[in-house]
């Protein structure tokens, strides 16, 4: 695990970076599950400035996973990204959760890591401190949904999450949005 990383909370002058990860992310990460023309909806619907904006006033809060990068002159991050003797952080991922989603219970949105990024604990990190807010906000449960035929299953039922049911909902334009709800107790 690459020690040199932090997770900061997104502010509107990361929206467009959240958008940039999310169409490096997706089409490799759907490829073989849903249509280029699926995608780029979705893509749409969900990382246009407005929409980022109408979902954080729906009470969603977007986190930023950046890596830690010496010397890189080419990166450009935000002033809250450089610490800790790190020349440079570079944004490799985002996640999105909202609290009291359902009573008790935290929707884990979003989790996303570009494609390099990716196999190196970073998506763990980024569920473990959604985790960690959520129940230090006495939250129950976290809770997500993921298309049942995306790979990352097998990585949240490594860290504990359950398949509770399966459910498809209408997105619009004839398209689907076929998953498996599940959820993480987070009580002992």
């Amino acid at each position: 695990m690459n020690l040199n990383y932090r997770i900061v909370e997104a502010t509107p002058a990361d929206y467009d970076t959240i958008r940039k990860i999310a169409h490096a992310t997706w089409p490799s990460t759907f490829k073989d599950i849903l249509t280029g023309e699926q995608i780029d909806y979705m893509l749409h619907l969900m990382y246009r400035r407005q929409a980022i904006e109408q979902q954080v006033a729906d009470g969603h809060v977007f986190l930023l996973l950046v890596e830690g990068q010496r010397g890189n002159q080419n990166a450009n991050p935000s002033p809250q990204y450089l610490k800790g003797g790190i020349t440079k952080f570079k944004p490799v991922g985002y996640a999105s959760y909202q609290a009291d989603y359902l009573p008790g219970t935290t929707k884990l949105h979003k989790v996303y890591l570009l494609p390099e990024s990716q196999g190196k604990g970073f998506g763990k990190q980024l569920i473990d401190k959604v985790a960690t807010i959520a129940r230090n906000a006495g939250q129950k449960a976290l809770r997500l949904d993921v298309n049942y035929q995306n790979k990352a299953i097998g990585v949240y039922e490594h860290v504990g999450f359950r398949k509770i049911d399966r459910h498809t909902t209408d997105i619009g334009n004839g398209f689907l949005m076929e998953d498996w709800r599940m959820e993480l107790a987070l009580t002992d």
